[in-house]
């Protein structure tokens, strides 16, 4: 179980307002095309990284929950040995897999956030050992804005003899996000998470390149086949 505190602090948001958008009408098959690939790229994404959790219980609010999402440049943790991007290289690795969350909150009560995380995690050739521990952070911001608090937390991992991957889910129970006034919602903040992870790993995730978590034991037993 975690624990996330915030310093007391007074929060002025303004709020914003988005225009309505109009759909044209009389689409051509060439609009319904583009819809499609849309939708079909969109329900990807979402299968990658749709929650496999039970989710929280909703609770009934003053108004809406903070967003809550991982931060592209740190959602995965890949070690390469001398730097070396190459599967052979692979080390400990480690990927952000879904997210649960909820919030409660009335009247002038700060926001209480809770969550958890699952993460996938392996290890490749070059890791030393079945024990790593895993660093990563959450942070709470105001929405496209400044960053608020932010706060580390440790996740010691051992891997079971013979497997190169485990699942484990982090719980933080509370979020603690002050308000300015009774009329300042949730949908003015934003709660990101990460793993700590090096200038050269957030580049490398930047870029959009990607192993899978245990691909780094996956191609060592193919080339030790390969020498038999």
């Amino acid at each position: 179980m975690r624990r996330f505190l915030i310093p007391a602090i007074a929060l002025a948001v303004a709020a914003t307002s988005v225009p309505h958008l109009a759909l044209a009408q009389g689409r051509d098959r060439g609009d319904d095309q583009r819809q499609e690939e849309a939708a079909a790229k969109k329900r990807k994404q979402k299968e990658e990284w749709s929650d496999v959790q039970a989710p929280l219980p909703q609770l009934r609010n003053a108004g809406p929950c903070p967003f809550v999402k991982v931060l592209y440049d740190a959602a995965r943790y890949t070690e390469f040995k001398e730097g070396r991007e190459a599967s052979a290289n692979v080390g400990y690795t480690g990927e952000v897999q879904g997210i649960s969350a909820t919030c409660s909150y009335k009247d002038a009560e700060p926001i209480d956030v809770a969550m958890q995380v699952l993460f996938e995690l392996g290890k490749g050739p070059q890791a030393e050992g079945r024990t790593k521990s895993y660093r990563y952070w959450v942070a709470v911001t105001q929405r496209n804005q400044s960053v608020i608090t932010k706060q580390f937390f440790d996740l010691p991992v051992t891997f079971p003899e013979g497997q190169d991957r485990v699942y484990i889910t982090d719980k933080i129970n509370h979020i603690i996000i002050p308000r300015a006034a009774m009329t300042t919602s949730g949908a003015n903040f934003e709660v990101l998470i990460g793993f700590d992870v090096t200038p050269q790993m957030a580049a490398f995730n930047r870029e959009g390149k990607r192993f899978r978590v245990n691909v780094g034991a996956v191609a060592a037993a193919g080339d030790a086949a390969a020498r038999q």
